[in-house]
C-alpha cells in the first residue's frame, strides 16, 4: 500500500538491502559489541545478511540488545498484567512515556518472552533525522510521526497515521505502541492527550466512534522506572516551561537523550499492561451522548488505568517527603536508598537554584501525587 510508504517501517523483503546499508556503520558495530561483546564482528556480520525479515532482526538482535541493557544499567525489570492478554490478538498499547527508545523496547521484550504480538510503534522523525537511526527505526517496526507541520499538513498527517494504525490493527493483525501523548512525560504528570484519540478515531469504519474504539482492543500501559537516567537532560525544558519561555533544542540533544536513556543507571524498572478497555466503553456510551464528551471521559479511563498500576519507588517517595519537607512516607524506603538519592541530587542539581531543585523532585514526587487521587492507591 504506497499511500503509507513515507511513515511505514521495512517490508520483510526490503531487511536484508537495509542491513547492507548499515553493516559498516560504526554505529552498528558499536551496538553489536554492545549486545554481544564475546561475538567476533565477522560472526554477527554473516549473522546479520542472514536475516531476511523484522521479526528475526527483533528477535535475534534487538532482544539480546535489550536483555544486555537491563544487565548492564538495571537491577531487573518486573511485569504484570501480560497474563491477560491472548496470543495472535492485536491489541492498541496506549502507554504513558518516559524514555525514547527503552518504552517500546522493554515491552517488546516482554511480549516475545510471552509469546504476544509484538508491536509496530510510533516514533517522531524529529528523533531519526540521522540515517543510521531511521534505518534502524524501520528495521525495529518504527513506523514515522511527522512533527512540525502546518495545521493543514497536521490534519492530512493524522488521517494518514489513524489509517495506517488501523490497517495494522484491524486488517494485519499487528499491535500498535503509541504514547498517550506527544513527546516525552519530562514532569512525572501522566495524562493522555484527548487529541491523540481523535486522531485515532479519524480511521473509525463505524457509525460511532466509540465502536470502533472497543474493536481495536485498548491497554493501557504503565512503565516506570526507580531512578530516570535522562532526569537532569530534562531539566532545561522545564525550566524553561515554568519561565513562560520558548524551549530551542540543542543540535543532538535528542541523540544523547537516547544515548543516555539506554546507558545511564535506572535501577529497578516496571511494566504493568491493564485490560482491555471494553465495559468502560459501554458505561461511557451510556453516561454521555455528545461525542467529544465521550473521547475526553475515554482518556479519562485510560488515565485512571495508567495512574492506579504505575510502579511507585522508593525514589518517588524520598523525592515527595523532601519536596514537601515531611516524613510522611519514610515507611516506603531506608535510609540508605534516601542518602543514594540525595547524593544523585546533589551531582545533578545546583542547589543554589531552588526552582531548579523543585522541579527535579516534582519529576520523581507527582507519581505519588497522582496515585493520591485514587483511594487506597497507595
Amino acid at each position: 500500500m504506497q499511500k503509507f510508504d513515507s511513515i511505514r517501517p521495512f517490508y520483510d523483503s526490503e531487511v536484508n538491502d537495509a542491513l547492507s546499508d548499515v553493516i559498516q556503520h560504526p554505529m552498528m558495530k558499536a551496538l553489536m559489541n554492545f549486545s554481544a561483546p564475546d561475538v567476533p564482528d565477522e560472526v554477527w556480520k554473516s549473522q546479520l545478511m542472514k536475516t531476511h525479515s523484522i521479526r528475526d532482526f527483533q528477535c535475534n538482535f534487538i532482544y539480546q540488545s535489550a536483555r544486555k541493557i537491563l544487565e548492564k544499567s538495571s537491577e531487573g525489570l518486573t511485569t504484570s498484567g501480560f497474563e491477560h492478554l491472548e496470543k495472535n490478538t492485536s491489541y492498541l498499547f496506549i502507554s504513558n512515556h518516559r524514555d525514547i527508545l527503552l518504552d517500546t523496547t522493554l515491552l517488546n521484550a516482554t511480549l516475545f518472552e510471552h509469546g504476544l504480538v509484538m508491536t509496530a510503534s510510533a516514533i517522531g522523525d524529529n528523533l531519526v533525522k540521522k540515517s543510521f537511526l531511521k534505518i534502524l527505526a524501520k528495521l525495529n517496526r518504527n513506523f514515522l510521526v511527522l512533527r512540525g507541520l502546518s495545521p493543514r499538513e497536521m490534519l492530512q498527517s493524522s488521517k494518514l497515521l489513524s489509517e495506517y494504525i488501523g490497517q495494522l490493527l484491524m486488517h494485519e493483525n499487528r499491535s500498535v505502541w503509541i504514547a498517550q501523548r506527544e513527546g516525552r512525560t519530562k514532569d512525572g504528570n501522566d495524562a493522555t492527550n484527548p487529541g491523540v484519540l481523535k486522531m485515532l478515531g479519524m480511521a473509525s469504519d463505524e457509525k460511532k466512534v466509540m465502536d470502533y474504539f472497543k474493536k481495536i482492543k485498548i491497554v493501557p500501559v504503565s512503565i516506570s522506572y526507580e531512578y530516570d537516567p535522562t532526569d537532569v537532560l530534562k531539566m532545561p525544558q522545564l525550566m524553561a516551561e515554568a519561565n513562560n519561555e520558548i524551549y530551542i533544542k540543542e543540535k543532538n540533544e535528542d541523540f544523547q537523550n537516547i544515548l543516555s536513556g539506554v546507558l545511564g543507571q535506572k535501577k529497578r524498572i516496571h511494566i504493568h499492561v491493564g485490560k482491555v478497555i471494553d465495559s468502560e466503553i459501554d458505561a461511557i456510551v451510556a453516561d454521555e451522548e455528545n461525542a467529544n464528551k465521550q473521547v475526553l471521559a475515554l482518556a479519562q479511563t485510560i488515565d485512571d488505568a495508567v495512574l492506579t498500576n504505575y510502579k511507585l519507588w522508593p525514589t518517588n517517595f524520598i523525592a515527595y517527603d523532601l519536596l514537601h519537607k515531611t516524613n510522611q512516607y519514610a515507611h516506603k524506603y531506608t535510609e540508605n536508598e534516601k542518602s543514594l538519592f540525595e547524593r544523585r541530587l546533589e551531582l545533578r542539581i545546583d542547589h543554589d537554584n531552588p526552582k531548579l531543585l523543585e522541579g527535579f523532585l516534582a519529576m520523581y514526587a507527582n507519581p505519588v501525587v497522582n496515585k493520591l487521587k485514587y483511594t487506597d492507591a497507595l
